[in-house]
This record gives structure tokens, sequence and C-alpha cells, in this order.
């Protein structure tokens, strides 16, 4: 074991995990401002061509926001230790052990160092990836029914379309060459999506302010790199991890 001293350096994060945290940074960010402007769209004076181009462009955003997420769900079972979805669900034996310890080293005034994330850490990261697949799935349908864009607006515009027209006649935020009765009917099934989306977005953004803190105060606090080895995907301690490999 190093001495109180002495620092080692442990790799924890690997490149596909750091490569998807900031392409997931970049995008939930762009999101989050399109979509702010969009549920502003009226106070702000946005035509409706406007808000066309904006959820477009949302949707867009959205795209990679979901590739990104799909890859990194699909890595979370094929990739390194750490990477794994064993290593970040609160769920397991080696969970309740690593809580354990944590708990243990909390109250004896000795805390108890983790490579990977702690066993509060996995709580919150558990939470922001059931928000942002969420957020992903009924962004893909709100994606076909709001602009009919893929993968489902094909289809939607199939719903709606009169049987007199194309579905190439269709345009967003039109009710000309639809069937009204059809377009209602789509629209009344958009409802729990967009109620869905839209109330995740903001408990998204509290649980990201909260992540936010926690990182920053860990970093203080333990000073291992937590925030370096997003950059770098390594952590630094003086005393041995509890869950190092």
């Amino acid at each position: 074991m190093a001495s109180q001293n002495q620092l080692t350096v442990y790799p924890v994060w690997d490149k596909t995990v750091r490569i998807f945290h900031w392409v997931n940074v970049l995008s939930v960010l762009g999101l989050i401002a399109v979509g702010t402007v969009i549920l502003n769209a009226k106070a702000l004076g946005v035509t409706t061509d406007g808000k066309v181009l904006l959820k477009t462009a949302h949707v867009y955003i959205g795209y990679v926001f979901a590739v990104n997420l799909a890859w990194r769900i699909v890595w979370g079972f094929i990739g390194s230790h750490y990477a794994r979805w064993s290593a970040i669900f609160p769920v397991g034996t080696e969970y309740r052990a690593q809580l354990s310890a944590f708990i243990t080293g909390a109250k004896s005034g000795k805390p108890v160092g983790f490579l990977g994330h702690n066993p509060i850490a996995r709580l919150m990261v558990a939470l922001l990836f059931l928000l942002l697949s969420l957020q992903a799935l009924t962004g893909l349908v709100l994606a076909g029914k709001d602009v009919y864009m893929p993968p489902f607006g094909n289809t939607i515009k199939e719903w709606v379309v009169a049987e007199q027209f194309t579905v190439e006649s269709v345009k967003p935020y039109s009710e000309v060459e639809v069937d009204k009765v059809a377009f209602k009917e789509m629209r009344a099934f958009r409802k729990p999506f967009a109620m869905t989306h839209y109330y995740i977005f903001f408990i998204l953004l509290a649980a990201i302010s909260l992540h936010l803190i926690a990182v920053v105060a860990t970093e203080l606090r333990e000073r291992n790199g937590i925030v370096s080895a997003m950059f770098t995907g390594k952590k630094v301690f003086a005393e041995k991890p509890f869950d190092v490999e």
C-alpha cells in the first residue's frame, strides 16, 4: 500500500466511456438550449416556420444524443470493467459490499476510496441513464409526430393524410391536406409522450445540477482527479481504492 505522501495512478475510464461522456455533455447542452427556446417560443415571438426550424435542429441534435446513448448502453455489456453495468447500477453483492464499506468509512471518519463510481454516485448515474433513455425514446416519437422526421415520421404522415393526397403533401404544423379526425387522434396519442418529455426535461435539469455539485464536492474533498479522469481516464489515490481490480 502506498504511503500517505505517495500517489498511485490507476486507469479507470476507457476511451469509449470518455468519448460518450463528452458527446453526451455537448448534445444535452444543445438540446437544453434549443428546447428552452422552443418552450418559450410564443414569448420570444418565434414564428411557425421558426418553430419548425428549431424543432428540426432539436431532432438532429437528438439523433446524435440517441445514437451516442445507444452505443453506451451496448458498451455497458461488452466494455471494460468499470464501464459495465455491473459496476454502475446499484444492485448485486458487489454493490452491497461497497455500500457497507462506504457507510463504515463515513462513520469512522476514514472515508473509503473508490476507483469507479462510489455507492451514492451509482444511484445518481443509474437515475441519469434512466432519464436520458426516456428522453431519447419520447423524443424519437415526438420527432415523428411534430415535424414528421424519422424513425416514425412517415408512419405518422400515413396516419393523418387525407385519402386524396399523398404523404409528401403533409407538412409540419399544418392541418392542410390532413384528415382532421385522424389528426386529432394523432395529437391525443402524442400527448402522453409530450408530457413525459416535458416533465423529464425539468427532472433531468435538477439531476444534472445535483450531479455536478456532487462531482465538485467530491473533487474538493478527495482530490483524486474525478474531473480530470474524464479526460485522461485515470485517477490518483494515496491508498488503494476499495473497488480496484
